[in-house]
């Protein structure tokens, strides 16, 4: 059985720059400062997108501790107001439809994801792009833990809870578009596959050595053939 965890941003759908702009209203409503510009998110998690920017802003983890509750509230508050003001702003990324289906219609897969949202966000996301949450049967986000390392363990937990039986970590395949994504299940023995729509080179993914680098998803059947040969 493989545990196939997508990532979400880059991977699944673009945002183009909703949850950027969701977040950096946050923090200027929280901490008064928004952050560098030049901050990359990808493949962070949202907690650790706070404590990091607002790190560079001088503040110490004890009041960024203090405060990142509210932030990522106040981002939420702020993500649906994006949403809400252009329902059109996210779209779902060529194949991904596609490749959930068979996912799913796969007898040796279970669909889940894996990805540095809190759990309110990758909701509001996904149904944003008409991709039902309650599909991905397993899953591990932002808000289980601040650093994306600790979220491989956390996922293969609850699929070994989910399966009755216990999971290995080679069984899970993590799908994503980040560097990040390609090297945060190394500590269980994961495996990567990565997709290069989210804005980092293929070059830099498969300096990683994930099994396989996509430039999409629309050759559906060559997904499934790298996701069984993980």
């Amino acid at each position: 059985m493989k545990i196939v965890l997508f990532d979400i941003d880059g991977t699944l759908l673009l945002s183009d720059g909703a949850g950027r702009r969701a977040m950096e209203r946050a923090l200027v409503e929280t901490f008064g400062v928004m952050g560098p510009k030049s901050y990359r998110y990808g493949g962070k998690t949202d907690r650790l997108i706070v404590r990091e920017k607002m790190r560079i802003e001088g503040f110490a983890d004890d009041a960024i501790d203090a405060a990142v509750d509210a932030t990522v509230q106040a981002y939420l508050r702020n993500l649906r107001a994006e949403i809400d003001r252009d329902p059109q702003a996210l779209r779902s990324l060529p194949g991904v439809f596609e490749l959930l289906s068979a996912v799913e219609a796969h007898e040796g897969m279970l669909l889940g994801l894996l990805t540095g949202n809190v759990i309110e966000g990758a909701d509001l996301k996904l149904r944003a792009v008409h991709i039902e949450p309650e599909r991905f049967r397993v899953g591990a986000f932002g808000s289980d833990h601040e650093e994306r390392p600790m979220l491989p363990p956390i996922a293969r937990e609850r699929a070994s809870r989910l399966l009755g039986r216990v999971v290995a970590g080679d069984q899970l395949v993590i799908i994503g578009d980040t560097e990040h994504d390609m090297t945060c299940g190394l500590g269980v023995g994961a495996r990567a596959i990565g997709v290069a729509t989210g804005g980092v080179a293929r070059t830099t993914l498969e300096s990683h050595a994930p099994v396989a680098v996509f430039d999409d998803f629309t050759d559906t059947p060559r997904v499934l053939e790298a996701i069984l040969d993980a």
